[in-house]
């Protein structure tokens, strides 16, 4: 199995990147290498999965501090951190019940040790998905698959073959750990450590589930609809209860976090809940006033252009913009209007905006005369 990369390095940001710089990274490589946009691209995917694992990590306080001192053995179940906090320093030689010997119990020891037969959330999963700016102002559902841990229906999460029941570890007596005396300088020490016999669980599984192979989940591919609400915007984060992982011993599930990529449009811009539009018009249509046709979110509209309007005015229509994402109302769309100088004129439009250049004092109509600057022919 190849090695995993650096997280950082996956997202292309140093390791004392913001939230933010973390956030804009996530964005740009999932933009690039969404599925959607690349079908059938296994490079793209595989990137695109990547990135998502060193987003749901780096983006979480919590697991980017763990992943920061012990990197990605701190999310390995095999490397003896358990996937888990890192308050619990029973398995460094002896310092959890120094501790608690000499302060108390306050740093944590045998006895702050967590029952391993609990019941426990299970932890949240990350997807992402493309809409387009449309969908994103109006809503809609989309469906993104995910692969998600789920108990396994033939144990029902024990483990166990069908008929079959665990047996409470006789050398932990269901605890997960053992207690272990050893001498120091400071005299005899005793510190907790896993259980080797039953590793950590408490119980010893003789007939495992096939199906599972004893772990008592499964992780398998879903489809999962998920409801984007009016007014959503790029980069934003819906959460979906219960959509991610499976808890472990009865625990409720995660939660499905689904980040929204919103398309480019090829018109619009958003700022806020605001809409801007660029319009171009052409010189009569500022000069002598006209009325056009604008697009807009929800269609085309009549916009009037009065006459002597300048290059750079902007229009508001209002109530065009964005839903607001909380509550009611919209925001506004701007239309920011440009003149269109023509081109390839033909020598009878020429000599009208000559004659109008001369009405209006700018143009010398001297046949000796070739421009309003009154230069001489050659």
């Amino acid at each position: 199995m190849a090695e995993k990369r650096d997280y950082y390095e996956v997202l292309g940001v140093q390791k004392g990147a913001t939230a933010d710089e973390i956030k804009k990274a996530f964005r740009k490589l999932t933009k690039e290498n969404h599925p959607d946009l690349h079908p059938g691209d296994k490079a793209c995917e595989e990137r695109f999965k990547e990135a998502n694992e060193a987003y749901e990590v780096l983006s979480d306080e919590e697991k980017r501090k763990k992943y920061d001192q012990f990197g990605h053995a701190a999310f390995d179940p095999n490397a003896g951190f358990g996937g888990g906090g890192y308050g619990d320093f029973s398995g460094f030689g002896g310092f959890g019940d120094l501790f608690s010997d000499l302060f108390g119990g306050g740093f944590g020891g045998a006895s702050a040790r967590a029952n391993p037969n609990a019941p426990r959330r299970g932890e949240s999963i990350r997807a992402t998905v493309n809409v387009s700016f449309e969908e994103a102002a109006f809503g809609c559902k989309k469906d993104v698959t995910v692969a998600k841990v789920e108990t396994c229906a033939d144990c029902k999460g024990t483990g166990c073959a069908p008929g079959t029941t665990p047996e409470i570890c006789p050398d932990c007596k269901g605890t997960g750990s053992v207690t272990v005396s050893q001498r120091t300088p400071f005299g005899m020490m005793q510190s907790a450590s896993p259980c080797s016999k039953c590793r950590g669980t408490g119980k010893i599984i003789h007939q495992p589930c096939k199906s599972c192979r004893g772990v008592g989940s499964i992780r398998r591919q879903h489809k999962i609809e998920v409801n984007i609400p009016a007014g959503i915007d790029d980069g934003q984060t819906i959460s979906k209860p219960g959509g991610g992982n499976a808890g472990v011993n009865g625990g409720p599930a995660g939660d499905l976090l689904v980040t929204v990529i919103v398309r480019p449009h090829p018109r619009f811009e958003r700022d806020g809940n605001s809409v801007l539009l660029n319009q171009e018009i052409s010189f009569a249509q500022a000069a002598l006033g006209a009325e056009v046709e604008v697009p807009t979110i929800d269609g085309k509209v009549k916009l009037t252009i009065p006459e002597g309007t300048q290059p750079g005015y902007t229009f508001r229509l209002r109530g065009k913009g964005i839903p607001n994402l909380r509550g009611s109302g919209r925001g506004d769309q701007f239309v920011t209007v440009s003149v269109k100088v023509p081109k390839n004129l033909t020598g009878s439009q020429k000599e009208l905006l000559r004659q109008f250049a001369a009405s209006m004092g700018e143009y010398d109509n001297d046949p000796g005369r070739s421009n309003i600057f009154g230069r001489k022919k050659k």
